[in-house]
C-alpha cells in the first residue's frame, strides 16, 4: 500500500500542484470529477471511467509508478486501462506493472503561432458529409491512426482539398486547456509538397484562436515529422509512456 503525500481533489489545486504543466492541462478536462494525488515529486490522477485514458502522472516516473502499481493492485485501476506518465524506463515498468501494451512517444508543444506557410489558406473546416472522404483516405494514408470520423473526444476535422478531392486532414482533440492536433496525414502520392506544413500551420493558427498553447503527440522515430513540427514552433517536448494494462 502506497501513502501518498497529498490527496488533490479540485481541478485547480491538480494543475496548480502539476506547474501547469501542459499535458494535465489537456488531460483535465473542465467540470470532470477528478481524484488525484501529490507523491515524492510526482503529481497525477485518476479520470471517470469511459475516457481515452484510466489516468495520468507528470514529475518523477517512478513514484508515479508506485501509485499505479498500488491503485492495480487494489483493483482501482483494471486490466484493459490505460496510464500515462512521463518517460519510464521499460523494464521498470513492467517491473511493478501487468504491461499489455507500452508505447513511448513525445509531446510538443507550441506557445505562439507559427511562421506563415505556403499554402495554409487552403485549410479548411470540414464537416460531415466529408467523413466518407476522411474515412478513405484515413485509410489509405494512416491506417495505424486511433483518429478516426466519428471518434469520441474529436471536435473538428481539417483538411485540405483539390477539387472534390481530399488530400490532406488532420483532428482537432482539444480539451482541458490547450489545443491538440492529432491524425495528421496526407494522400501518399501527394507528400513531399508542403501539405503537411500548410495542414499543420493552419490548424495550429486556427488553434490559437482559442488557446494560449498548441500541443501535438509524435512517435520518436517520425524524425521527418518532428523537424516539421520544430519549424513550425513546437519546440517544447517531454516524452511519455503509456500502459495499457494486462
Amino acid at each position: 500500500m502506497i501513502t501518498v503525500d497529498e490527496s488533490l481533489t479540485e481541478r485547480e489545486g491538480l494543475l496548480a500542484a502539476a506547474g501547469h504543466h501542459p499535458y494535465a492541462r489537456h488531460a483535465l478536462r473542465r467540470g470532470v470529477a477528478v481524484r488525484g494525488w501529490r507523491h515524492d515529486g510526482a503529481v497525477g490522477w485518476l479520470l471517470p471511467p469511459g475516457g481515452w485514458s484510466a489516468g495520468g502522472a507528470v514529475g518523477a516516473p517512478g513514484p508515479a509508478l508506485d501509485v499505479f502499481a498500488a491503485q492495480r493492485a487494489d483493483g482501482t485501476l483494471r486490466a484493459g486501462q490505460s496510464v500515462n506518465l512521463s518517460h519510464a524506463d521499460p523494464d521498470e515498468v513492467a517491473a511493478r506493472l501487468p504491461v499489455a501494451r507500452l508505447t513511448e512517444w513525445d509531446l510538443l508543444w507550441a506557445t505562439g503561432p507559427p511562421p506563415h506557410r505556403p499554402e495554409q489558406e487552403r485549410v479548411v473546416r470540414l464537416t460531415e458529409a466529408d467523413h466518407p472522404a476522411l474515412a478513405a483516405l484515413i485509410e489509405e494514408a494512416f491506417p495505424a491512426t486511433t483518429s478516426r470520423p466519428g471518434e469520441p473526444g474529436i471536435v473538428d476535422w481539417y483538411g485540405i482539398r483539390d477539387g472534390d478531392r481530399l488530400l490532406a486532414c488532420g483532428a482537432d482533440r482539444s480539451r482541458g486547456d490547450i489545443g491538440f492536433l492529432a491524425g495528421l496525414t496526407v494522400a501518399p502520392g501527394h507528400r513531399g509538397r508542403g501539405l503537411g506544413a500548410a495542414l499543420t500551420a493552419g490548424m495550429t493558427c486556427a488553434l490559437f484562436g482559442r488557446y494560449d498553447a498548441v500541443a501535438l503527440g509524435v512517435y520518436p522515430d517520425n524524425v521527418g515529422a518532428i523537424r516539421l513540427y520544430r519549424r513550425l514552433g513546437f519546440t517544447a517536448a517531454e516524452r511519455r509512456t503509456s500502459v495499457e494494462l494486462a
